[in-house]
């Protein structure tokens, strides 16, 4: 444990059907203790692990998932190998029933072999699903996907969406960062990931703090979440978690949105690309580009604009679809070169 004092703060009396959007727009992590409490999948997951396996196999469609299966010596910490030229567990398609026959056959082993299913749309492997266990989230179009599995340690990490994480099936555990304490969570490679994002590389269960010292500046800015079934976490864009799977069969629901429209870039190809053409300038250029980006991307978008005809500003406008249908043709031209 790492004697984290600051909780995650939680409200109660809310239900799936309604969630006030002003608490969604929150920019901090809020438990919603008890939010679907009256999904049947929960009361079948308190009643047993094995009813609850029972009734997700009612729904699912017969097509392959992407298994990850780990020994039991990673001890449910999906990482690198020790020498990062590949990763410490292995991935395949196979069937929903026959992860859930494995999960449930080293039920009850002391220290059993680790198998997971993370981020798999619901709407696509279990159709019917959410006509009885949904949340009415005032967003446009959410992906909703279920995760699947025995203890498991998910390495601290960060998503680009809203997120809405509810606990089904057994009990979890998210400890939060604040986007700003990035540095202090030792980020590792961008391009080769377990699973996307960046990682953590840290070992929140037993921290090395003479090869990541500044983590323990991370944990005084730290908040955690311990969640039962039927709890529910929203987490908002671009907050560090570490996630832990706590019990011998553990399932979640989440909601992922995002609050720009799909015609939107992705910030993570401008971060890139400034890699290639910013992060190598000399110093006193880097300076001079970070006094660009402030202007024209991190300050309020108006200062740019307004002392220039509306008709001449171009890129500077709001952005719309054809604006990014442009912008992106732009790149595309310019990249291509």
């Amino acid at each position: 444990m790492l004697g984290i004092s600051q909780k995650v703060k939680e409200v109660y009396g809310y239900t799936a059907d309604a969630i006030p959007r002003d608490i969604i727009d929150s920019k901090s992590p809020i438990i919603f203790k008890g939010l679907i409490q009256n999904w049947p999948l929960v009361a079948a997951g308190l009643t047993s692990d094995a009813t609850a396996d029972a009734y997700l196999r009612t729904f699912y469609n017969g097509r392959p998932v992407v298994e990850y299966f780990g020994p039991p010596e990673i001890e449910g910490r999906y990482f690198y190998n020790s020498d990062f030229t590949g990763l410490n567990f292995e991935s395949h398609t196979t069937p929903l029933t026959q992860v859930l026959d494995k999960i449930f056959k080293h039920h009850t082993d002391a220290l059993p072999p680790c198998f997971y299913i993370g981020s798999t749309s619901v709407d696509t492997w279990l159709p019917g699903f959410r006509q009885h266990n949904d949340l009415a989230l005032n967003t446009q179009n959410p992906l909703v996907s279920i995760w699947i599995g025995n203890a498991s340690r998910i390495a601290c990490h960060y998503d680009t969406s809203d997120n809405m994480a509810c606990v089904a099936v057994g009990k979890r555990r998210f400890t939060l960062f604040p986007p700003e304490q990035v540095g202090n969570l030792y980020p590792g490679p961008i391009d080769f990931t377990p699973s996307g994002q960046a990682i953590s590389l840290v070992d929140f269960s037993a921290p090395d703090y003479e090869k990541f010292p500044r983590f323990r500046e991370a944990l005084k800015h730290a908040q955690v979440a311990e969640m039962e079934a039927g709890d529910a976490l929203f987490l908002p864009s671009m907050w560090w978690h570490n996630v832990e799977a706590l019990s011998r069969f553990n399932v979640l629901v989440n909601y992922w949105w995002t609050s720009v429209p799909a015609y939107s870039g992705n910030a993570i190809d401008a971060l890139k690309h400034a890699m290639l053409s910013v992060r190598d300038l000399p110093s006193d250029q880097k300076a001079a580009w970070k006094s660009l980006f402030d202007y024209y991307i991190f300050a309020a978008p108006e200062q740019a604009q307004e002392h220039i005809p509306p008709q001449a500003c171009g890129s500077l406008a709001p952005t719309d679809e054809i604006g990014a249908r442009k912008l992106r043709a732009w790149l595309i031209n310019k990249l291509n070169r």
